[in-house]
């Protein structure tokens, strides 16, 4: 039998309540939290710094991109005015004189003869031309009359205006009795078709560089009326000019 005074008091103590178990485990959860936390700190910084690199990379390529593009594009626009202002043009032939004064005579087909006036002019501002040797063609319906060389090679400088004329007669003005009638005939209709064709093959000079040879061809369709002159409307008529 337990008397008082043999009786034992146990006093608890404040690590002995039942928070303590919590109490330890938040300390360890706490230390837990506090190292993930450095983790995501160390993982964000060393991301922002990949990302700040990638971002200065792609901005270092886009600038290059257009400073290179820029460059192309000065490049092409300045190829461009050069090709504008260096860009040879065709020459062009005009047509002034053209006649057959025999037509308007009684006996005028044993004195057939043609007379022609026309220019060639060299349109470019800094570009000259190499004619070789030009020649002329007259033809009537489609039917060669006449044929003949006109110049012998040449140069014309920039801007510059050529003057090409001559007559054309027998034996080089082949025109036969039917042929005669011919004109007589069209005569009567009032005008007498001729074209008149103009051949050579030319190369451009641009300083000390010289093109390739162009095929020129000049067409001039003309007309002469009842008294063998050249048609008012012919009269300074521009000549078609072909390449081939």
């Amino acid at each position: 039998m337990i008397t008082p005074q043999h009786q034992i008091y146990i006093q608890n103590t404040p690590n002995d309540g039942p928070n303590h178990g919590n109490l330890i485990d938040g300390c360890l959860n706490n230390g837990s939290l506090t190292d993930g936390h450095q983790v995501r700190q160390l993982h964000n910084a060393k991301f922002k710094r990949n990302h700040a690199q990638e971002s200065l990379t792609i901005r270092v390529s886009k600038l290059i991109c257009a400073v290179f593009l820029s460059i192309l594009f000065l490049v092409g626009l300045v190829m461009f005015i050069l090709w504008l202002s260096l860009r040879p043009h065709r020459p062009r032939f005009q047509i002034h004189e053209f006649s057959m004064p025999s037509l308007a005579e009684t006996n005028g087909f044993s004195t057939a003869h043609v007379t022609f006036n026309l220019t060639s002019q060299n349109p470019n501002l800094e570009i000259g031309i190499y004619y070789d040797m030009m020649n002329l063609t007259l033809y009537y319906k489609d039917q060669n009359i006449a044929e003949t060389p006109l110049l012998f090679p040449f140069y014309q400088s920039p801007k510059n205006t050529a003057i090409i004329y001559g007559t054309l007669s027998r034996p080089v003005l082949i025109i036969n009795n039917v042929r005669w009638m011919q004109f007589l005939a069209a005569r009567k209709l009032g005008v007498v078709s001729f074209r008149l064709d103009v051949t050579s093959s030319i190369r451009f000079k641009v300083s000390k560089w010289d093109s390739r040879h162009h095929k020129m061809h000049a067409n001039c369709e003309i007309g002469v009326g009842p008294n063998g002159m050249l048609l008012a409307s012919d009269r300074e008529k521009k000549c078609p000019v072909y390449f081939s």
